[in-house]
């Protein structure tokens, strides 16, 4: 038995696992949701921001049940299969095609979408129905852009969320140790969704918003969760596009992936070979991104 394992960013001693338990113990009556709050009280877990890391004080207890090293009580609610199969909502647009040079469309109006927004049903509409990937929601920290032109026309979507956890080519770029990767993927983004408008025939759109956004990016981040960022990543399904629009906006393709998925445990599932591009926001993102 080692004295430590780390978990969710923390190395936790048998002393910090038998805490939990006695939390549990002492409370029977409460959820996993106010378990996950009264330990990150009790252990003053908080983001750079200042607030309760609630989600990831409940990852890291259902991993630590899944080990078996604590026993979680039974949940509360479980997904009906209505919950499971909710679809996003549609909503009303138009689709009038837009081809017009660039320069007549700018400057174009970049809106950061929140919960409950006046722009977020249409943001999740068109992300939903139009991306080749889909979509249906997002946890943890994210930056979403809906975009429209001087006319207040929506031309693309835009996502960034979590990177990656381990990306071969990526690390290899970043010299990236287990344990400096472990310390420093937060301060990473992945740009997840890319969607221009299939309606929207726009020369030189893509690279111009790519472009946009990464200057803007670092500080929408840095005032929505307390730190900043220091690289952008994407991949390209290289079976579907070339990456023309981040190679224009001079983002640096680094490598392929391996075709295999973030859920491929076993090695058995082949999934389409990516491109793997890298934005850097700083000119000394390597050495911010290798503190140990």
């Amino acid at each position: 038995m080692t004295d430590t394992i780390r978990i969710q960013g923390r190395d936790l001693s048998r002393q910090d696992i038998k805490f939990i338990r006695q939390l549990i113990d002492e409370n029977p009556l409460m959820s996993r949701r106010k378990l996950s709050i009264a330990l990150c009280e009790a252990w003053d877990w908080r983001n750079a921001r200042g607030m309760l890391k609630d989600m990831a004080s409940r990852s890291l207890m259902l991993k630590l049940h899944e080990r078996g090293e604590i026993k979680l009580p039974e949940r509360k609610q479980k997904p009906s299969n209505k919950m499971l199969s909710r679809k996003i909502q549609a909503v009303d647009h138009s689709i009038e095609t837009i081809h017009q040079p660039l320069k007549t469309l700018t400057p174009v109006r970049i809106i950061k979408i929140q919960a409950k927004c006046p722009e977020e049903a249409l943001y999740n509409h068109f992300l939903s129905a139009y991306h080749y990937l889909s979509y249906k929601s997002t946890v943890g920290e994210n930056m979403k852009y809906l975009v429209l032109d001087n006319q207040d026309r929506p031309l693309a979507c835009l996502l960034f969320g979590s990177s990656a956890w381990s990306c071969a080519a990526r690390d290899t770029h970043l010299a990236w140790s287990p344990s400096e990767r472990q310390r420093n993927i937060n301060y990473t983004t992945n740009n997840t969704r890319f969607l221009i408008l299939p309606w929207v025939k726009v020369p030189h759109l893509a690279s111009h918003l790519l472009g946009k956004i990464s200057r803007q990016i670092q500080s929408d981040w840095q005032a929505r969760y307390g730190h900043s960022i220091h690289l952008l990543e994407t991949f390209v399904d290289q079976s579907r596009y070339q990456g023309t629009c981040y190679k224009a906006a001079n983002w640096l393709q680094v490598g392929e992936t391996q075709g295999r998925s973030r859920n491929d445990k076993n090695h058995t599932l082949s999934v389409p070979i990516k491109s793997v591009l890298l934005y850097p926001l700083s000119k000394k993102y390597k050495t911010l991104l290798s503190t140990e």
